[in-house]
Parts: C-alpha cells; sequence; structure tokens
C-alpha cells in the first residue's frame, strides 16, 4: 500500500484510523480535521472531495469492520473540520455513513450511528434536505437488537426531532407517507419510535397534523392492541390529544375519510380499541350531523352488537354505543314533503344514493340489510335496537321504506316467534306500521301486506303449538293495541275460515274468544258486539259468526254477548249431536266461570226480568244440563236459583225482534252444522287408531 493510494492522507494517518484501539483513531480523526481546514481556508475543493471520496469509497469498500470503523470516524472528522461548509458535501458525507446501518457488525452501526449525529449536529436545517434518508435510518436504528447502537440511534433521534420542530424548512405533507407505511411493523420498538414522532410533531404549534390525521388514524389504532402497555398508553393519549383537537376545530375535519376507519376497529375484540373508536364515533356523529347518515350501515354493524355488552369491563362501551345509536336515529328526518323536523333541525334525509361530499343521504337499502342481519343477534337487546331503527324508519321514510318490505319482511316477521316479549313488541309495531305505511286512505284491508302479515302470523302460531300456548294470546292483544281490534279480528277470522286447517282453528278461536271476552285491549269492541245496534256490527258478528262455528263453546259465548239468546238455545240444541269431549267440557266449564266474572254482570242482571230473560234462562239450563254435576254444575245452578222464579222457563219459540231480526239465523245455524260436521270428519282422519278422542267441538 502507498500513500499514492489515499491521498491526501498518508499511509500513518490511514493505519491510525482503523487502528482497534480508539484514541489512536481519535488522533487520526483530529489530523483529518486540521488537513480540512487547511484545505478549506485555502478553497481547495478538489482537495476535500477527494479526501472524502477516499473515506467514504475507498475505505468504505472493505470488508473489515476495523476500516469502515476508521472511515466512519474519519467521515465525522470531516464534517467537524468543515463547520457550517460541510453542508455543500452533505450528500457525499451522509450516503455512506446511511449505508453502514445495514451492516451485521454492530460496532460499524454504532459507529455509523454517531458520525450521523456528528454531521447532523453540524449541519442542523441543511439535514432535512435529506431528511427522508435519515428518517429511514433512524426507523432502522430503533428496532436495532444491540442495545448500545439503540441508546446511541435514540440521542441522534432527539437531535433529529429538535432540527424538526424549529424548522421552517420541514415538509410535513412529504413525511406523512414515510410515517403511514412503516407503522404498520410489528416491533414494539419501531411501534414506539413512530408514535414518538406523531406526539412530538402534534406537539408543535405550528405543525397542524389533523389534515393528515386519515393517513395516522389506521396505524394508530392498530398499536391500541400492542403487548407493551407503554405503547398502548402512548398511543391512547395521543389519539386523545387528537381527538380535542378536532372538537376544537371540526370544520377543518375531514370526518368522511376517517369514519370507516373507525367502523373496522369498532368490531375490535380488543376493548381498548373499541372503546375508543366508538368513542370517536360518537363525537363524528354529533360534529358531523347528517354528513354521517351515509355510513349510517357501517356504524350500525359497528355499535348494535355493543348494546348485547352486560359485562361491567365493557360498560363504558355498551353505554357509548347506545348514545351513537341514539345520535343517529336523530339525523334521520322526514322525508320531502312530508313533517318537518320540530326543532327545525337538520336538512331532510335523501334515502337513496350520495356520498358524504353532498350532504346527509341515507343509504336506504345497505341500512336495511344491516337491520335485518341483526334481527338474527343473539342479543335481545340488539334486536330490539334493530327492530326500533326499522319502525323509526318507517315513521320517518314510510314512503321509501315500502320499496325496502320485502327485504326485511322475512327477518321481521321471524322475530313473532322470539322468546323476549321486548323483541314480539317491536316486531308487531314494525309490521303494523308496514301495514299502515302501505294501506290506501286508511283502510287496512288495501295493504298488500294486512292479510299476507296475518297469515304469516297464523302460520307461525300453527307451527308451534308451545308458541300458541305461551304467547298467541300476547300477541293477539298487542295487534289489537297497534290496529283496530275491529279491523284485527274480521281478518283474522276471514283467514282462519279460509285458509286454516280445521284442527288449528278449533284451537285458536277458543284463544280469539277468550280474549274478546276478557282483554282490555278489546273493551270498545266488546261494547260494541254488546250493543249490537248498528248494521256494521251485524256484519262483523256474521263475520265472526262463520270463523267461531269450529268452537261450539265460544260461539254459543258470542251469543250471549250479543244478547242473542233464543240463538244461543238452538245452538245448545245442537250440541246433543256433538262430541262430548273432554276438551269440550272444559271449554263450558271455563264460559261458566266468564259468566260468573264481572264482565258477564250485565248478563246476570237479566235475569231478573225484561225482554230476552225466559230465552237466557232457557239458555243457561240447557248449559247446565250439558254439564257433568261438577264444580261449575253447582256453580251455574246456584247462580239459577238465585233468579225469580215468576217467569216461564220455557224459551220463546218466536224468532228475534228488533235489529237482530235481520240477520238470517236460520242460515248461520246451518253454517254452524256444516263446519262441526266437517270438523268430525276431518278429526276422524286425522284420528290415530286406536286413540281415544279428545278433540274439542
Amino acid at each position: 500500500m502507498s500513500e499514492r493510494d489515499y491521498a491526501p492522507l498518508s499511509i500513518a494517518c490511514v493505519r491510525g484510523l482503523c487502528d482497534k484501539i480508539y484514541d489512536k483513531r481519535k488522533f487520526a480523526g483530529v489530523e483529518i480535521e486540521k488537513m480540512v481546514k487547511d484545505f478549506s481556508d485555502a478553497n481547495n475543493t478538489s482537495q476535500i472531495k477527494r479526501l472524502i471520496r477516499v473515506l467514504g469509497q475507498d475505505l468504505m469498500a472493505s470488508t473489515n469492520p476495523n476500516v469502515k470503523n476508521g472511515a466512519l470516524m474519519g467521515l465525522s472528522s470531516v464534517a467537524v473540520g468543515l463547520g457550517k461548509g460541510c453542508v455543500s458535501y452533505l450528500p457525499e458525507l451522509i450516503h455512506p455513513i446511511v449505508a453502514c446501518f445495514s451492516e451485521s457488525e454492530s460496532r460499524v452501526r454504532y459507529q455509523a450511528t454517531e458520525a450521523l449525529f456528528n454531521v447532523v449536529k453540524i449541519a442542523r436545517g441543511a439535514a432535512l434536505a435529506h431528511f427522508p434518508l435519515v428518517f429511514d435510518a433512524l426507523a432502522r436504528l430503533a428496532a436495532d437488537p444491540e442495545p448500545q447502537v439503540k441508546q446511541a440511534a435514540e440521542l441522534l433521534d432527539r437531535l433529529v426531532k429538535d432540527i424538526v420542530t424549529e424548522s421552517s424548512m420541514f415538509e410535513l405533507a412529504a413525511f406523512i407517507p414515510m410515517l403511514r407505511e412503516r407503522m404498520y411493523t410489528r416491533n414494539a420498538f419501531a411501534r414506539q419510535f413512530l408514535v414518538s414522532w406523531v406526539c412530538v410533531l402534534d406537539a408543535v404549534p405550528d405543525i397542524d397534523l389533523i389534515p393528515h390525521l386519515p393517513d395516522l388514524l389506521d396505524g394508530l389504532f392498530k398499536m391500541l392492541d400492542d403487548a407493551n402497555p407503554e405503547i398502548r398508553r402512548m398511543c391512547d393519549v395521543q389519539l386523545s390529544e387528537f381527538l380535542r383537537s378536532i372538537k376544537k376545530q371540526p370544520a377543518r375535519v375531514d370526518f368522511q375519510a376517517m369514519i370507516n376507519i373507525l367502523i373496522t376497529h369498532a368490531q375490535s375484540n380488543e376493548e381498548l380499541a373499541q372503546l375508543t373508536a366508538i368513542t370517536w364515533i360518537k363525537e363524528f356523529v354529533e360534529l358531523a350531523g347528517a354528513a354521517m347518515l351515509p355510513y349510517a350501515s357501517g356504524i350500525l354493524c359497528a355499535v348494535l352488537p355493543c348494546l348485547a355488552y352486560a359485562d361491567e369491563p365493557r360498560k363504558s362501551i355498551r353505554e357509548t354505543a347506545a348514545t351513537v345509536n341514539f345520535q343517529l336515529t336523530k339525523l334521520v328526518v322526514p322525508e320531502p314533503g312530508g313533517t318537518p323536523p320540530p326543532d327545525g333541525g337538520a336538512p331532510p334525509a335523501e334515502a337513496e344514493g350520495g356520498g358524504g361530499e353532498e350532504g346527509g343521504r341515507l343509504q336506504l337499502q345497505a341500512l336495511v340489510g344491516v337491520l335485518t342481519q341483526m334481527l338474527h343477534h343473539n342479543s335481545v337487546h340488539t334486536k330490539v335496537a334493530a327492530l326500533d331503527w326499522i319502525l323509526h324508519l318507517y315513521n320517518k321514510l314510510p314512503t321509501e321504506m315500502v320499496k325496502q318490505t320485502e327485504c326485511l319482511w322475512g327477518a321481521v316477521t321471524a322475530s313473532l316467534a322470539d322468546g323476549a316479549d321486548d323483541v314480539v313488541r317491536r316486531g308487531l309495531a314494525v309490521l303494523a306500521e308496514v301495514c299502515s305505511c302501505s294501506a290506501t286512505d286508511g283502510e287496512l284491508e288495501s295493504s298488500p301486506y294486512y292479510y299476507r302479515f296475518l297469515r304469516a302470523l297464523l302460520r307461525l302460531l300453527a307451527a308451534d303449538e308451545n308458541l300458541l300456548e305461551d304467547r298467541g294470546a300476547f300477541i293477539i292483544r298487542l295487534l289489537c293495541v297497534l290496529l283496530s281490534a275491529e279491523a284485527v279480528y274480521r281478518a283474522v277470522s276471514q283467514v282462519l275460515r279460509r285458509e286454516a286447517e280445521p284442527g288449528f282453528a278449533a284451537t285458536m278461536v277458543p284463544v280469539l274468544s277468550t280474549l274478546l271476552l276478557t282483554a282490555q285491549e278489546l273493551y270498545h269492541l266488546r261494547h260494541q258486539l254488546r250493543a249490537f245496534d248498528t248494521q256494521a256490527t251485524h256484519e262483523l258478528f256474521k263475520a265472526l259468526y262463520s270463523c267461531w262455528c269450529h268452537s261450539g263453546v265460544s260461539l254459543l259465548a258470542l251469543c250471549l254477548l250479543t244478547h242473542n239468546y233464543h240463538h244461543c238455545n238452538q245452538l245448545i240444541a245442537t250440541f246433543g249431536d256433538l262430541e262430548i269431549t273432554v276438551d269440550f267440557l272444559t271449554e263450558v266449564d271455563k264460559l261458566v266461570q266468564l259468566i260468573e266474572s264481572p264482565i258477564f254482570a250485565y248478563l246476570r242482571l237479566e235475569l231478573l226480568g225484561g225482554p230476552g230473560a225466559s230465552e237466557l234462562r232457557g239458555a243457561l239450563y240447557g248449559l247446565l244440563m250439558l254439564l257433568p254435576q261438577s264444580d261449575a254444575f253447582h256453580t251455574l245452578r246456584r247462580r239459577l236459583q238465585c233468579a225469580p222464579l215468576d217467569h216461564q222457563l220455557q224459551p220463546s219459540r218466536a224468532p228475534p225482534a228488533g235489529p237482530a231480526a235481520a240477520i238470517p239465523w236460520d242460515e248461520l245455524l246451518a253454517e254452524f252444522k256444516r263446519v262441526q260436521a266437517a270438523r268430525r270428519s276431518h278429526a276422524m282422519l286425522e284420528r290415530p287408531r286406536g286413540c281415544a278422542p279428545r278433540g274439542g267441538s
């Protein structure tokens, strides 16, 4: 090796520079500093470039770690010797130094970190022209496995952060993509390094990260589930700071660019990430208002399942989700031309099309799809919330929602078989609203869904005997509250008469009859039939009669309710031809109990005399003769013994006078006999051989 090979360095200087002993390297470095100062004073740029090329190319090409360390020491000494003048040579100085961060030898990486520190410390703001290269090096060093290298990298990192925060030349827009692409690393040290940069930049008054938050948000949320508690804490604190800034300056925030990121993380299995995301969504809905409506389906997909959380650790998630759900419902207002919001609030939500940029356009089809999906959730709270949403949409956007009815019909109908009363209530409310929305001129019968709904309901009850026994009466009562009781009974009677299997009709009619006679919800219908003084009531009576024919005892109760005692006697006279079963006698027993109840107080008073008293007593005696000498028999006998005996006990054979005279009683009685005969034939076909008769009349 000759001196010319490394000129302007002497061979002795090169040997000292590449020695294992630090003091010898340091001495050689001082010699280089003096040499560079002399070249700089003489403005001998060619020699300076020659020196840098020897150090950064010739010596750096060696595979010997000691030689590389010597080259790094030399480059650092050049920068010190040049002082501020090193700015003119930054590419030649920085590139070979940064290349050493990929070396396998930790001593070389450490020396490279120290060298870059010296160069950057001298260059200060001028080094920002090479910031991408420097930041990439820092990101790699943050994950370095060698503690000594990592410590040196932390010093360099602090120096670069100081330069960035004090410089007006820092290009934030160019830096954000570099930050974003590295945020998906799984290395804990690299994550900590990246979050620290976000925190530092956000703390600088002249740097505004809010416009760039859509690029950073997903990566920050992914770090919230890191195993390292310090990283989770740092992310949590920084996200809280961002949210505080958003609430202060919402006009500058691109809510639409971030909401889908939040929706994704709101479905996380990690509690902190989920709570944070839902908290952000809550603030977004409150701050952005109708601009969030296009994303309602995604938001509800995230928050409605959270309503199912019952454990204490996730109580905050559940409560925040409930708040989001409530806030979102308030944003849906009547469609154009409908009733304006009472508070003169947000503009009308358009039902279809558009995106967030155009305002609050509700993507109704997607929303209905999510709500339908939620009806299959295991949680009662989630299903109730979904049904409440559907009902809310029908109330606010009836015209558009009628078009979506087919999409949700099956799921809502199936909810009537749910085990929770609240779900059944909401399901019935939705279906009742569907029928009302699609009706013309307020006539339920004009709705294409009215009879379809009742058929579906009766099929559910027919398919599940337990559902009928446990929930049948409950469902009918609710339906009579939601819709007209008269319309419900008229339509149900028609469906049962025309389409129901006789066995089911015979089971369903006693349920309907008991409700008609006892339920508070049917008070007005009961009194309408009891008055029996209008043509409309007569038509209703005939409609019910045809269906009540499936149960002789129920039909008898209907005639007692309407004061048609003459026909009661005619009916009882036919009972002897019926199959008297245990179920039949049980129904008679229940009727006797009803006669003794407050509901039939007026009937008992009619035993004292007046029009129809004789027919009434005859009917009750006929009922008495049907009973075995049970408790019901003795109860009814004692009641009849209390009545005056100064009237003829035999019923009058004259047809009824007054309004009931126009009713074709003979035809109705013939209909009863025909239905009972058909039922008897059906029962014989259905009854397995060897089974004792058990079906009701």
